[in-house]
């Protein structure tokens, strides 16, 4: 059973397996379409890409605070959150895909080095991101020029984390508020009810023969009031449990053997239900508005501004490499939801992206389709290439069977986080 936790609704909805399935079956059709289905009749002008860096190791060493697992932690080849080598080369693999599918839509040759500014590209500042958008320029347009631009690295850029930043007006109590009202009757109390078998589970990965001192489960899950420039944060089970599922997804996608993904207790059924765990933090803290909006403003701005009023000499794809958190903010901020192979709904996948492309038909209307595009999770875990596409909808635009949003339409959309930019 995967928990879907709709951001901006009164409660969590529960999805039968069935609707990923099918969900899933569509994304299949989808990446095999024909290049005139591909782009349904329409004329592909831009693309605007707002992609998660791959796979990394955990962020600290310990992964987490020593006593939550019964034993050490898998050692990995590569500095604590820095992208790894296989990281690297399923990015580049992604790239690929990218150039392949960017060709049949008509927006640029499948082979050789695009023209100088065609191609926009722009990562944050830390190493993993910084590596992401190299290796992804390696596969999509292999011996080129493409210039990645970013920060120093560790050098704080403030597009990625707006909020902390102060680029944006940002009340605690009102991102309190918007937390609360996106929760359930019942509130954390009732997200971590329906979490606590993935808890459980969690906890039987962590400490095999259970141990009185070990797991997260027995821990109360809160959400702990914002602070002043600060996102907000939980506290307790689901927070800790977050990020386990997410450090036994992290290693069972960097090929780790069987035997060092949860101690050899964790099977791939276990890494994909547990996600959950991660999508659900997402949900909580990143995709109420009023804190996606704002988080999320100034890289909603560069993805606005590509795709608004194109002219010549403006890139024909423009690709932002940040975080989850960001994905999470945009699919907030546009009502997207998705569903990969291999992780749960909502959560942003290793290299996966939420795409947004500016059509336009006969008669010169302009429209924007919202696609999320990733690998599967066991094609990241073997370098395999190819890449899986869903075509979402955006409620904000109002439900149509081709999934299309005036452009017009979807500027206004987008202008409700790029307004809340202070003048700088």
């Amino acid at each position: 059973m995967i928990i879907r936790f709709a951001a901006g609704r009164s409660s969590i909805s529960r999805i039968a397996p069935k609707t990923a399935i099918a969900a899933t079956a569509l994304a299949l059709v989808l990446t095999a379409a024909s290049p005139s289905a591909a782009a349904g009749g329409y004329t592909v002008e831009r693309v605007a890409v707002l992609m998660r860096h791959g796979v990394r190791p955990p962020t600290k060493d310990p992964a987490m605070p020593r006593g939550v697992a019964a034993q050490p932690w898998p050692t990995w080849e590569t500095r604590p959150g820095y992208l790894t080598d296989r990281g690297a080369k399923a990015v580049e693999l992604v790239g690929q895909a990218d150039r392949a599918a960017f060709a049949r839509e008509g927006l640029l040759p499948a082979t050789g080095c695009p023209a100088t500014g065609t191609i926009a590209l722009l990562s944050d500042s830390d190493q993993r991101t910084i590596a992401t958008g190299d290796a992804w320029a390696k596969g999509f347009a292999p011996g080129c020029a493409v210039t990645n631009v970013h920060k120093s690295q560790d050098e704080a850029d403030p597009l990625f984390g707006a909020i902390q930043q102060g680029l944006v007006d940002y009340d605690p109590k009102a991102a309190d508020a918007a937390i609360a009202a996106a929760l359930p009757k019942g509130g954390i109390g009732a997200v971590e009810a329906l979490e606590r078998a993935h808890l459980q589970r969690v906890d039987s990965i962590l400490c095999g023969p259970a141990t009185a001192s070990c797991g997260v489960a027995a821990e109360r899950s809160a959400v702990a009031p914002a602070q002043a420039g600060q996102r907000p944060k939980l506290t307790g089970a689901l927070d800790r449990g977050s990020t386990a599922a997410q450090i036994l997804l992290l290693e069972y996608a960097n090929g780790k053997p069987m035997a060092d993904v949860g101690w050899g207790r964790a099977t791939a059924a276990d890494v994909t239900a547990l996600g959950s765990l991660h999508a659900t933090e997402f949900a909580v803290l990143a995709r109420p508005k009023y804190v996606a909006a704002r988080n999320v403003a100034p890289i909603a701005k560069i993805l606005r501004d590509a795709l608004a009023a194109p002219k010549a000499g403006d890139a024909t794809v423009t690709v932002v490499v940040g975080h989850d958190t960001n994905v999470a903010n945009l699919g907030g901020l546009l009502d997207l939801h998705w569903t990969i192979p291999g992780f749960a709904t909502d959560d942003p996948a290793p290299g996966g992206a939420i795409l947004l492309t500016l059509l336009r038909d006969a008669k010169g209307a302009r429209f924007v389709r919202a696609t999320y595009r990733a690998q599967p999770l066991d094609s990241i875990r073997a370098l395999r290439a190819g890449t899986t596409t869903v075509v979402l909808d955006m409620p904000g635009c109002g439900k149509r069977a081709d999934h299309l949003c005036p452009a017009a339409t979807f500027d206004r959309v987008m202008a409700g986080s790029t307004d809340l930019l202070k003048s700088r």
